[in-house]
């Protein structure tokens, strides 16, 4: 796990299990060599020294090791440090307490229940070793079943703080992910409106004046009687002509790709055909009334509104078809888009983890409004969801 503010509470854990493991061997070793000092006799002694040196030998091996002790290498691990408590524990009373560490390391190993199960069965053993070295007392009985159940309780809220932990670190991760994504969202948001800002000003100034030109050098050219100052006047508007063509070019490239026909029905019947091809979700598109040019914002609104609403439709409705209806009126163009999904509740669209989509009708709703229009949702859990996107026609002017 990644560095976090509860890395160094799961440090000290296991920095105080290593310490118990080495601080109890070393108990018994202390122990076993004072015993052989005393009495100058080396059994059992002898037996119980090589055999501490070989549990904490095989308990230091999980270090070096850790990356491969997977799976059934870790039971591996785990019976062989049992194996060696219990011949520690058969010779001499002071091993008996070695239990404890194998409580924890039970429950670190093992998925619940057999982790409990397992430690019920270490208690068991160290109570029965207890007996047998003392004989029954109060002490070799409670003192096991006290100790496995703190274990219990320990290595439980390790388990729970360890996942609490990881979802907190996924947690981040997506979070950077999505600061990252919505970073690069608003760089290319920012891009686009400064293009469109550009293909706006070039529209209505440049294009326009060139037209003009265009227009009178055209009427001069009709009223004139001079072959020269008619060569000269036709010069100037075919060059007009040409400049104005190279503008409108520019215009296009950079207003939006799919609008680049300056037809906004052919934009949504492309954009139908791509979510179908792409998605499987089946998308009709209907215009009603007579299309009429628009102004560039009003259309590239529009055309993102229609992008906005599919991708939610795709991802987050879980819809077999949809429907986008394009209506010119009087003063003012309307986009419905509706889906057969599973709809939800737009009272609580404002909430980003129960509906990812909310974002893109914020951003729709921003859009609209800065046109002087409107959005207007109609969903209900297992209805589908009505979107609707209505513009007046001098919203862009």
């Amino acid at each position: 796990m990644n560095h976090s503010a509860l890395t160094p509470v799961f440090t000290a854990l296991r920095v105080g299990l290593h310490a118990l493991v080495i601080g109890l061997a070393g108990y018994v070793l202390v122990r076993s060599c004072v015993s052989v000092a005393a009495t100058g006799r080396w059994a059992p002694e002898g037996v119980v020294i090589g055999v501490s040196v070989l549990f904490v030998a095989t308990y230091a091996v999980a270090g070096p090791l850790r990356s491969r002790l997977r799976g059934p290498f870790r039971l591996v691990w785990l019976a062989a440090l049992t194996v060696e408590w219990i011949v520690l524990a058969a010779l001499t009373p002071d091993a008996t307490f070695l239990v404890f560490p194998l409580f924890f390391l039970a429950l670190h190993l093992l998925p619940v229940p057999w982790s409990v199960v397992a430690v019920g069965c270490l208690t068991v053993a160290a109570v029965l070793f207890f007996a047998g070295h003392s004989g029954w007392t109060a002490g070799g009985v409670l003192g096991p079943l006290i100790g496995a159940g703190v274990a219990v309780a320990i290595g439980l809220g390790y388990r729970a703080l360890f996942r609490e932990a990881q979802e907190r670190e996924r947690l981040i991760r997506d979070l950077v992910a999505t600061r990252e994504q919505l970073a690069a969202s608003e760089r290319q948001a920012g891009t686009l409106g400064e293009r469109e800002r550009l293909a706006r000003e070039l529209h209505d100034t440049v294009a326009q004046g060139l037209s003009s030109i265009q227009l009178l050098l055209h009427a001069a050219e009709r009223s004139t009687t001079d072959a020269s100052a008619l060569d000269a006047l036709r010069l100037a508007r075919e060059t007009a002509a040409t400049d104005l063509a190279e503008t409108r070019r520019f215009i296009r490239e950079l207003s939006p790709p799919a609008l680049d026909d300056r037809s906004l029905p052919a934009a949504l019947e492309r954009l139908a055909e791509q979510t179908t091809r792409a998605s499987g979700v089946r998308v009709d598109v209907r215009v009603s009334g007579d299309p009429a040019p628009l102004p560039m914002p009003v259309e590239t609104a529009l055309l993102r509104a229609a992008q906005g609403s599919l991708a939610n439709v795709v991802q987050h409705a879980g819809a077999r078809s949809a429907g986008l209806t394009l209506s010119y009126m009087e003063d003012a163009v309307t986009l419905d888009v509706v889906d057969d999904g599973g709809g939800f509740d737009p009272g609580s669209a404002g909430d980003a983890a129960r509906h990812p989509g909310s974002f893109g009708l914020r951003a729709m709703r921003e859009r609209a409004a800065a046109l002087g229009g409107a959005v207007v949702v109609e969903s209900a859990p297992g209805h589908g969801t009505a979107v609707a996107v209505t513009l007046p026609i001098g919203g862009g002017a």
